[in-house]
């Protein structure tokens, strides 16, 4: 590597050491001044039992003090609601988990595009101003007020009151079309719900940030190799970063099969009705994940070409050269065949030739597409034991793997 000491690069090393989808903004500033977070954002179990606390413990309260905990004369007592307690205490789990999974997991990735050599150095600058505009979308202010105003203006106004169960449960009595909220469905409706929300659409925009980088690193005229060993021209290590949103992907089928387990056993529906949201979600979450990395196909695509070009005109060169000092003319006598350096450099060459024209398009791989589907899928496995006894469900799962 050429060495390269001008202040643009140190600056744009520094960035790329710092960057993190995660470590900022308004509710993480908070969650540092209360000593629930570190710099590192370590002290997770802390916020996730403070999270606990704020949006479930209150709700088990007050339905009991409303008389909802266990019967009552509503169709859904507190204790039967498995969306609420999926919700509260596996989902927002492990969407503030994911914060730590994301930040160890992309941390290494800016520093990756430096430490490869694939930003030019004249796009230093460009580089670094792509990785500050991301800081500044993660730690605005207004952004996630305007959140907040979502939450309450669409989430909780809108969404919830058109997909929250029609029949009376311990949050709400529902009567002729009608709904009026118990004591915990005001704390439900306008505390623990908008919590739940703003996390999930704060993890969206943060989604949003990184397909924002990438999509301006793909800009820039990356230095790739076309006989890159990794057979992405040294892009290689993007593959690994979908990774980083396992949790996250899992948080989403752990909530869609509350909804769905609470429609089947209150609503009267059967999981075969829900098919079509189920692909409908899988297929938007693998999007989610894996659309930003075809950013780079364009420019992958390119140096698949060019390499065949280039490595193409220089392997028939060297075969001509062989051919003619081997068959053709002959070599000297002196020279042997048997060890000679010119067949080691003959197979070398059409190594690096497969390994062009084996170059991929997308830094994506099937076991990664399928890993991830499985972290969706997981989640809504026992709700199976709706449809099927417990014994056919085990027998099918035997001859799937025998």
């Amino acid at each position: 590597m050429t060495a390269r000491t001008t202040e643009s690069y140190a600056r744009c090393l520094r960035d790329a050491k710092e960057f993190s989808l995660v470590l900022g903004g308004p509710l993480f500033q908070l969650l540092l001044r209360s000593h629930l977070s570190s710099d590192s954002l370590t002290l997770v179990a802390r916020r996730i039992i403070v999270f606990v606390v704020i949006t479930w413990v209150p709700l088990l309260a007050l339905a009991a003090h409303d008389g909802h905990l266990l019967d009552g004369d509503v169709a859904v007592p507190f204790v039967r609601d498995l969306e609420t307690h999926i919700r509260f205490l596996v989902v927002v789990p492990l969407l503030l988990a994911a914060e730590l999974v994301v930040h160890r997991r992309l941390m290494p990735v800016v520093r990756a595009f430096l430490d490869r050599n694939l930003i030019r150095e004249a796009d230093d600058e460009r580089f670094d101003a792509a990785i500050n505009s991301a800081f500044r979308l993660r730690n605005s202010v207004p952004v996630e007020v305007l959140l907040f105003a979502l939450v309450y203006g669409v989430g909780v106004l809108i969404v919830w009151r058109h997909t929250a169960l029609d029949v009376s449960t311990w949050y709400a009595h529902v009567s002729a079309g009608s709904r009026w909220l118990y004591s915990a469905g005001i704390w439900y409706a306008y505390v623990s719900l908008p919590i739940f929300q703003f996390l999930l659409l704060r993890w969206y925009w943060r989604l949003y940030i990184w397909i924002r980088f990438l999509w301006q690193v793909s800009r820039l005229e990356l230095s790739l190799v076309p006989t890159h060993p990794d057979l992405l021209g040294g892009l290689g290590f993007l593959a690994n970063t979908v990774f980083a949103f396992s949790v996250l992907l899992v948080a989403h089928g752990a909530m869609l099969a509350a909804q769905i387990a609470n429609r089947i056993f209150f609503g009267g529906a059967a999981l075969q009705n829900f098919k079509e949201e189920i692909f409908v979600m899988l297929v938007f979450l693998l999007c989610l994940v894996f659309g930003p990395l075809l950013v780079f196909s364009p420019q992958l695509s390119r140096a698949k070409r060019q390499g065949l070009l280039e490595y193409g005109a220089l392997a028939e060169r060297y075969v001509r050269d062989f051919d003619g000092k081997w068959l053709r003319r002959g070599a000297q006598e002196s020279e042997p065949l048997m060890g000679s350096a010119d067949i080691q450099s003959l197979a070398d060459m059409g190594n690096s030739f497969a390994v062009v024209r084996t170059m991929r398009l997308a830094p994506i791989g099937r076991d990664a597409v399928l890993e991830l589907a499985a972290c969706v899928l997981v989640p809504l496995a026992p709700l199976l034991l709706t449809i099927m006894p417990v014994e056919d469900l085990v027998k099918k799962l035997f001859g799937l793997v025998f």
